[in-house]
């Protein structure tokens, strides 16, 4: 038997319904993995966490959200605040987060996890390229949102993202406050930010 494994007791392991098909017996599967599972991340994730970052990131715009050591670094620190989606033992998506303390997001965000803190800095939402155009990152985000709602003391979430990328998360509830202090290389943000307490956005697919 599989053992599924949580890093937080809010988080219970979630299998997607598939269609039942007539195989067989000699086409039925020999193991016993979930055909679809969401977990918290581990650091023995962060190989396939960074190669499905670099695919998507450095084709578009040349930079990496996170590197390898950070990713390290926040799965060792906060593992709870991230969450990946595994098809078949697979990582197809995931979203790493970390604690912030201060009201805006600042370059320190970018690499620091403050804990014990009630809001979470998203620092990266990623699709494999196999798997976009599918609704995964919607949906992905939805259940995110809806995990961390779990975890006591948090209140918000807050993001910094490209102006292309606005209409996604507005429709996933976020609301803008703004141009972001960050920057990268010569690329501007918008910062944007998720009320915890508010109402959960109920379309989970935007053809992300």
């Amino acid at each position: 038997m599989t053992q599924q494994v949580s890093g937080s007791p809010f988080l219970k392991p979630f299998f997607l319904k598939t269609p039942v098909r007539v195989v067989r017996p000699l086409q039925q599967r020999r193991h016993t993995l979930p055909a679809s599972e969401f977990r918290n991340l581990t650091p023995q994730d962060a190989i396939s966490v960074f190669e499905i970052e670099r695919e998507a990131f450095v084709s578009v715009s040349g930079e990496c959200p996170l590197t390898l050591d950070e990713v390290l670094n926040f799965l060792g620190q906060c593992p709870e605040l991230s969450l990946g989606w595994f098809e078949e033992g697979q990582l197809v998506a995931f979203i790493i987060g970390s604690g912030w303390d201060k009201e805006r997001l600042s370059q320190e965000a970018m690499t620091q996890h403050v804990p014990g803190t009630p809001t979470v800095h998203i620092h990266v939402l990623s699709v494999h390229r196999h798997c976009r155009q599918q609704g995964k990152g919607s949906i992905l985000l939805w259940r995110y949102l809806q995990y961390l709602r779990c975890i006591p003391g948090l209140r918000r979430a807050l993001l910094i993202c490209e102006d292309f990328l606005v209409p996604f998360y507005l429709k996933a509830g976020f609301k803008e406050k703004g141009s972001s202090a960050i920057s990268v290389s010569s690329m501007q943000f918008q910062e944007m930010e998720y009320m915890l307490g508010g109402q959960a956005y109920a379309r989970r697919n935007s053809g992300c």
